[in-house]
């Protein structure tokens, strides 16, 4: 339900990294708000945020909060999540969440709005925001897949330290000063926070994103495997991930291997499928140097596909270099495009 001013909005988790983003994104794109609600932590709350040249004061989340609040953006941590979220619907809010505490499950839509915008029609109240890194990949793969099938998807990841929070990028520009000045380097968040051992992020490569899992992979990339199935509505589809942590600040780059099922595709027709399709931007010309990067990606919403090749040796292989922006498409951006999808769709 509408009133003539637009929706009224929580953003759940407003000061940190992506809440803030999302209050850009909101402003930005010019999203119809009747009334914003903006919460956070305890010892967060107090806190003024500005917003369309006015101070919005952040108030603690509780239950209470979601009085009267349509939509809930929720990007405050997956405990925060599971503790509120279904409080947030009990009182007749849509809520939209950038955690990991829903994505699997059966009964929560996992959704990118390019892929899979009819899997809003199912939901009961609460959306999952995918991941940011599976966000990009699934946005450039889903148009090749249907296009000309896709039968097996191998990606390596190159992920900025914002996606570890404000504290990782903090430390990564700590830990380049001391090693510029030739001091030892301390290392207290990366790669995981709440693990055993820490190491330097500065001038390093770590292949460890998130929690090793029994398998051997990191919960990470067990992420990027089970919600790539899930959104591509491709439960047997053949997807492994490694994902890495670099010392850059901003948008998460991939390499991405894809096998096709279509016989006979040469490069040009996976450009032209990537040149028509909707929030992907094709920066591929090689003899003149051009391909997407982390820094030239940072501050767009769009997803960023270069470097597209046949594979030498297999004859239905393809190499793609995908870029984006990982607090906006891979988290902010996708969450209001989702609450768009909601309003266009009539499905509030």
């Amino acid at each position: 339900m509408q009133n003539q001013q637009g929706y009224h909005v929580a953003v759940v988790g407003a000061t940190g990294a992506v809440g803030q983003k999302m209050l850009e994104t909101l402003e930005k794109k010019a999203f119809p708000l009747a009334s914003l609600t903006l919460l956070s932590s305890s010892r967060s709350a107090g806190k003024k945020i500005a917003f369309k040249g006015e101070e919005i004061t952040v108030k603690e989340a509780t239950p209470e909060s979601f009085e009267g609040v349509q939509i809930a953006l929720f990007s405050a941590g997956g405990s925060v999540s599971k503790r509120l979220a279904h409080e947030a619907v009990s009182r007749g809010a849509v809520v939209i969440d950038n955690t990991s505490a829903f994505r699997m499950d059966e009964e929560v839509p996992l959704v990118v709005p390019e892929v899979n915008e009819k899997d809003l029609s199912s939901h009961k109240g609460i959306i999952a925001n995918p991941n940011c890194s599976t966000i990009q990949m699934v946005a450039a793969l889903q148009p090749i897949k249907e296009s000309h099938g896709i039968s097996r998807v191998i990606v390596s990841t190159y992920q900025a330290v914002s996606g570890a929070g404000t504290s990782a990028a903090e430390e990564l520009r700590e830990q380049s000063k001391a090693f510029l000045n030739g001091e030892d380097l301390e290392a207290d968040i990366m790669p995981v926070k709440g693990d055993k051992k820490h190491f330097p992020i500065a001038f390093n490569a770590l292949p460890q994103i998130d929690t090793f899992e029994e398998n051997g992979y990191t919960f990470e990339e067990m992420k990027m495997i089970n919600e790539t199935k899930k959104i591509m509505h491709a439960p047997n589809l053949p997807v492994a991930a490694t994902c890495v942590r670099l010392p850059f600040f901003t948008s998460h780059a991939e390499s991405v291997y894809i096998e096709v099922e279509k016989e006979g595709l040469q490069a040009a027709d996976i450009h032209e499928v990537l040149r028509n399709a909707d929030g992907i931007t094709l920066e591929d010309n090689p003899s003149e140097q051009e391909y997407p990067t982390p820094l030239s990606a940072a501050g767009k919403s769009d997803v960023f596909v270069g470097r597209v090749r046949k594979d030498p040796d297999h004859p239905k292989g393809f190499h793609l270099w995908v870029v984006s922006d990982n607090l906006l498409k891979g988290a902010a951006w996708n969450s209001v495009q989702i609450a768009e999808s909601l309003i266009k769709n009539n499905l509030l």
